[in-house]
């Protein structure tokens, strides 16, 4: 059961704990997704107050959940209550495999918290999830993912478009 107030803690490294988004995390949900490097590299979700924020965590990453029983997590510092990114794994439409997931506030990046939350990522689809292939998409112009992929194991396997989406996405894999 999910603690209504701060959510089951998922993964756990030696900085980092990563739980299940609860509908109090709205704010930060708000603040990430409007951040300009969401916008250019993930898309516009026009979530731009707590009630849309809370809308698309149920029918996206709580559903996920219920589906799944996985998805995308918060992520924050150990022994900290504030969210610094999310990272996690996704089962979208048109792809054939789960992918993962990444996102951090401007300032948490460049401090090695969003490799290590996707390497602890990737050991959890293989240890606890079984998964024997994880794969990522990112758009071909952002150089930080796909450097920080790279380093997690994925290689570039092909391009794809996903559903309704113009936007041209380098797929990468990992077998695990």
């Amino acid at each position: 059961m999910i603690n209504e107030t701060t959510g089951d803690v998922v993964i756990e490294t030696p900085r980092l704990q990563m739980r299940r988004f609860v509908y109090t995390d709205a704010a930060f949900f708000v603040r990430l997704l409007n951040d300009p490097d969401w916008i250019r590299y993930i898309g516009d979700r026009d979530v731009h107050n707590q009630e849309q924020a809370c809308a698309y965590m149920a029918k996206s990453y709580m559903a996920q959940y219920e589906k799944m029983g996985f998805g995308l997590y918060l992520v924050q510092l150990t022994g900290a209550a504030a969210p610094i990114g999310i990272c996690g794994l996704i089962k979208r439409d048109g792809l054939d495999d789960v992918d993962i997931g990444f996102a951090f506030l401007r300032e948490f990046r460049g401090k090695g918290y969003a490799l290590e939350a996707a390497a602890a990522t990737i050991n959890y689809a293989r240890d606890a999830l079984k998964m024997k292939r994880v794969v990522a998409i990112a758009t071909p112009d952002n150089a930080a993912s796909i450097a920080l992929l790279q380093k997690i194991g994925l290689r570039f396997e092909a391009t794809t478009r996903l559903k309704d989406d113009a936007v041209e996405l380098a797929v990468y894999a990992i077998a695990l």
